[in-house]
């Protein structure tokens, strides 16, 4: 059996090769949805799951994508929620933005002592303590969820309730418990939001959406 692989392409040749795959596939209807900027986000989300079945789910507030990149120009706070989205972030991409940016400063305080010790009094789960412990320091900044549907609720609870407003929040928690509560609470605030509806998503994902926008740099 003959195999049609590809030897001779290079990881950007390949990476290229699969973006014009995925313009190609994608239906007309499908693309009708995004705008150019917002088109670059959802296709590296394809590219992340090969699901184009995503592209019907995926939501951008009008704002979202030049919200994102405002901040990354301005070296604005980058609030992960597990540490794969901060192993997965391209520093080099995001230092293009700003010097100060750097794998420390991504904060990612979930497994923090003081988080496990709020946790334990309150008897909630880190991720909402990392959160709530936080909270100020998330005004103006890039919020990345791909992992517990508490803290994209415990921010927008925050946002409501003491006008603590990110930049841009990246819904992208996965489960069956309080996922999709979590992502319809999002949408119903004025934050600049992209989720993706239902209960899919994702650590990758979330890295995959930050990455899209900066393709529109």
């Amino acid at each position: 059996m003959e195999h049609r692989l590809l030897w001779d392409l290079t990881g950007p040749e390949i990476e290229a090769e699969s973006f014009r795959r995925i313009d190609a596939e994608a239906s007309p209807e499908q693309r009708a949805r995004f705008t150019a900027a917002e088109w670059h986000v959802a296709r590296r989300l394809v590219h992340t799951t090969a699901d184009f079945g995503i592209l019907d789910f995926l939501k951008f507030t009008p704002g979202a994508v030049e919200s994102g990149l405002a901040a990354l120009r301005r070296g604005a706070l980058i609030y992960t929620d597990s540490n794969m989205i901060k192993s997965g972030l391209s520093v080099p991409k995001l230092q293009k933005f700003h010097p100060g940016y750097t794998r420390d400063a991504i904060l990612c305080p979930v497994a923090d002592p003081a988080t496990a010790r709020l946790a334990a009094e309150r008897s909630i789960t880190r991720a909402l303590a990392a959160v709530e412990l936080h909270a100020e320091r998330l005004d103006g900044a890039i919020f990345l969820c791909g992992n517990a549907p508490l803290a994209l609720a415990g921010m927008v609870k925050l946002a409501l309730e003491r006008g603590i407003r990110p930049a841009l929040a990246v819904g992208m928690p996965v489960g069956f418990v309080n996922v999709v509560e979590s992502k319809e609470y999002l949408m119903e605030t004025g934050l600049e939001y992209i989720t993706l509806a239902g209960r899919r998503g994702g650590s990758p994902l979330a890295v995959a959406t930050l990455h899209g926008i900066i393709e529109n740099a």
